[in-house]
């Protein structure tokens, strides 16, 4: 019976946890400002611009730790091209979603200011549109041929 041994470069958990727990904090945020009745804070039928700040914040803080995290996971080695594009997707994709669920504060949108900022179905899909470049980032960055059983 033959053992296979898996090549483990140097890693540092320190990081990796730390990038784990911020994202998770930032999930807690962006839940806050996507949907406050899940914590007895809904207090307007609309979205309106401090909903919006809180989870494009939370978005970011999110986008954050797993940059952090997903970084980390690269340990000494040099990241691939591939995580390279990803993570600059990942920063886009955030962008994204931050000039799209700000629109109408920025006067691109249905209300311009003074009217209440709205949160209409064409910001909703930039942002759905960026959180996808989000999420396609982080799948790029992972590094998935680091550790080759020999």
């Amino acid at each position: 019976m033959t053992t296979s041994k898996i090549e483990n470069p140097r890693i540092y958990p320190a990081p990796i946890r730390f990038g784990f727990f911020f994202t998770l904090f930032g999930l807690l945020i962006f839940s806050i400002g996507a949907k406050p009745e899940w914590f007895n804070l809904d207090r307007s039928p609309v979205v309106g611009f401090v909903q919006i700040v809180v989870f494009l914040v939370g978005l970011g803080i999110i986008s954050l730790g797993g940059f952090i995290g997903l970084t980390a996971l690269w340990g000494d080695n040099e990241r691939s091209i591939s995580a390279d594009i990803g993570l600059r997707l990942v920063a886009t994709g955030y962008v994204l979603t931050i000039f799209t669920g700000m629109a109408d504060v920025f006067g691109m949108g249905t209300q311009i200011l003074p009217e209440v900022p709205f949160f209409g179905p064409l910001q909703a899909t930039g942002v759905g549109i960026g959180q996808s470049m989000i999420a396609i980032g982080f799948l790029m960055t992972i590094p998935y041929g680091k550790w080759k059983e020999k």
